[in-house]
């Protein structure tokens, strides 16, 4: 059972990717508290772990803010995706069982059906690799960099046109984990990282 403070982490979380909590914008507790009918203390405990992932700021004596997005930030992040992706769609493709398998071809036939909210479904499938590969510390530690990376892709969403060809890779990597074919999913999911961080990079120098 999911506690509070995961309750509201994962509500923050959600309003800081989401751009409704904007980059630089004052974190009011009370307001937070009021918001998502959770008490002081889960939110605090919440912001505090946001504030570990780098979401949000603290300054003595000047409050709580939401990070500001740095768009240099995006090619760092894909030096450390790079590295750790590939190795989870191995994993995946190797330790799948038949609940995720169903999971990932069910996601393809979404994809084939050509689903338009892109980001959402980039998200599922990247999170459904993590699980598949079945390493709790390989997962955090992904969904901590892929958190960061969505919130610099929802600044360029309104292009987002420019990353469906990223997003369509997504195909060759669930069909190879699929087959169990780890070699082909770890070479498609690095192609894909490396792709997606080219196509945010010229969305972002247009927005």
């Amino acid at each position: 059972m999911q506690s509070l403070a995961d309750r509201a982490y994962h509500a923050i979380r959600g309003l800081i990717v989401s751009l409704e909590l904007a980059p630089g914008a004052v974190i009011e507790e009370r307001e937070l508290v009021g918001r998502l009918g959770i008490g002081r203390t889960p939110v605090r405990e919440a912001l505090r772990r946001l504030a570990q992932e780098r979401l949000v700021e603290v300054y003595p004596r000047r409050g709580m803010f939401v990070t500001g997005v740095d768009v240099r930030e995006l090619a760092r992040l894909s030096e450390v995706r790079v590295v750790l992706e590939p190795e989870a769609a191995r994993l995946a493709a190797e330790r799948a069982t038949d609940a995720d398998r169903k999971e990932l071809a069910s996601l393809l036939a979404e994809l084939d059906a050509g689903s338009p909210e892109l980001m959402a479904l980039d998200e599922r499938i990247h999170r459904a690799v993590y699980r598949a590969a079945h390493n709790d510390l390989l997962a955090a530690t992904l969904e901590q960099y892929y958190v960061l990376a969505l919130r610099i892709w929802s600044v360029a969403l309104e292009s987002a046109h420019e990353l469906e060809e990223a997003v369509e890779t997504h195909r060759t990597l669930l069909e190879a984990i699929h087959d169990g074919d780890g070699d082909r999913a770890a070479a498609t999911m690095r192609a894909h990282v490396e792709d997606f961080e080219q196509a945010m990079h010229r969305v972002l120098l247009t927005v």
